[in-house]
């Protein structure tokens, strides 16, 4: 019998969805899909690719009220933020329809040839691992890059959305086939832990990108490199939000907010270590702290909802470790922290400060809308305190003094940082991380250029 991926409710902890997964014979029969629409779609012209992306981020804005739905029933995802993630997806397929053919023109190098110059040329069927949290946005920008670039791609899902997935890959299949692309330029692979090796062995499959843990990160990467195939990896962070006492606290203390609490915390560039410089360090916790108690917990299906139920059970229960280790250790419970009764897995937003490095609230990521505060004696020790991570994804910087800002992001190692403002992913910008983060980059001209063989031609004389 067919393992089955399972998508519950986290509102109410009631199944509603059960796909079976692929055995070894039908992902073989996916890769070869995979292989034999590449074929076909890597002789399209960039220009009507990019007809094609257009098309699918038309139909996802058509579709938007069901789409954003599949979030907020699958994985707890408030259905204001889901349709923003639609748009977003839309808005990725959008920038690299418009921007491929800058981003992968050939670039004319001087050589002792008549001509010399690097083109950018497909490299084939890629897999995508892809995780829950965001699986429409995540999704698209790892495979709009991928097919502007002339890539296929096959996406393995979290086995915990497989509503989401499946509906990705019959929209794309249906806007493909009435453009009279290869139908197959996009497809759903319910594959279990055991067959990504499979996939990855296969000579079919050329690359890999993966976003998710950096355990998940480390297994798939060792069997991308012993196959000598590429791969990006996105694996998560524990991101710092330095706060000084030059800064603008009251704006600081909205963003940073918005910041925790998007998805119910369950964010890799959320803002989960906030260090404050001590002279303000009281005033800016009273600050963040009545922001944060402002916020509504309840039911993503309702317009005024802004924090939705943690997306699993084991999920909740590991955060609820965190958070009373955190306090056994130390910390100062504000208030949360709290398991809460009745249906679903709901979980409270909790404030800690007083945090240490060293307590598990600062050691591990936490996943959820859990608040961490930090005190920091001036910039210099914060920026220490920053960098005391296993991980380096983002980071931001809130200072009254845009250039010490800018000084200040070169000391942090972190793939991005923002200096007074919003750590978030853009399709225009690359985003990445360091250090157990993970490694290569998304979006932006990086991110299309991850995936493709940058071929070098040298053009000697023509002889008669």
């Amino acid at each position: 019998m067919a393992e089955m991926f399972t998508a519950t409710d986290p509102t109410t902890g009631l199944v509603v969805r059960e796909v079976p997964t692929l055995d070894a014979a039908e992902l073989r029969d996916v890769l070869q899909r995979a292989e034999d629409a590449y074929d076909g779609w890597r002789r399209w012209s960039i220009e009507d690719r990019a007809g094609v992306l257009r098309a699918i981020a038309a139909a996802m804005r058509e579709d938007v009220e069901s789409l954003a739905m599949l979030m907020t029933e699958e994985m707890g995802k408030p259905i204001t933020e889901a349709r923003g993630e639609v748009e977003k997806a839309c808005w990725a397929a959008e920038h690299y329809a418009d921007n491929a053919p800058a981003y992968l023109a050939p670039v004319e190098l001087a050589s002792d040839a008549t001509h010399s110059y690097v083109q950018h040329l497909p490299l084939g069927p890629v897999l995508g691992v892809l995780p829950w949290n965001a699986p429409f946005w995540i999704a698209f920008r790892f495979c709009a890059p991928a097919l502007m670039a002339g890539n296929t791609c096959v996406m393995k899902h979290d086995r915990h959305v497989p509503g989401c997935a499946q509906a990705i890959a019959d929209l794309v299949a249906r806007v493909a086939e009435e453009h009279g692309a290869p139908r197959d330029i996009l497809q759903n692979a319910p594959i279990g832990h055991g067959l990504v090796e499979v996939a990855l062995t296969d000579p079919r499959i050329r690359a890999v990108s993966l976003t998710g843990s950096d355990r998940a990160g480390s297994a798939v990467a060792q069997i991308a490199a012993r196959e000598i195939k590429p791969a990006v990896m996105e694996l998560g962070g524990s991101d710092p939000a330095i706060v000084l006492a030059d800064a603008d606290l009251a704006h600081a203390a909205d963003v940073i907010t918005t910041m925790r609490i998007i998805n119910a915390g369950q964010s890799c560039i959320a803002a989960k270590r906030v260090i404050v410089e001590e002279s303000v360090y009281d005033e800016f916790v009273a600050l963040y702290a009545e922001r944060l108690a402002a916020l509504k917990m309840g039911d993503p299906r309702s317009e005024d909802t802004r924090v939705g139920p943690i997306a699993r059970d084991d999920l909740r229960q590991n955060l609820h470790r965190q958070v009373t280790e955190s306090v056994a250790q130390g910390a100062r419970l504000h208030f949360g922290g709290e398991m809460p009764e009745g249906a679903g897995f709901f979980y409270p937003v909790t404030l800690l400060t007083d945090v240490e490095p060293g307590m598990t609230a600062c050691s591990e990521e936490t996943f959820g809308p859990v608040a961490v505060v930090m005190s920091a004696a001036n910039a210099d020790a914060a920026v220490a305190m920053a960098n005391d991570s296993a991980y380096g994804l983002a980071a931001s910087v809130w200072t009254g003094s845009a250039e010490r800002g800018q000084e200040i992001a070169r000391e942090i190692v972190a793939g991005q940082v923002a200096v007074n403002g919003i750590v978030k992913t853009d399709p225009r910008l690359p985003s990445g991380g360091v250090k157990r983060s993970g490694y290569g980059r998304e979006l932006g001209p990086d991110g299309i250029r991850e995936f493709v063989n940058r071929q070098q031609i040298w053009v000697g004389p023509a002889r008669p």
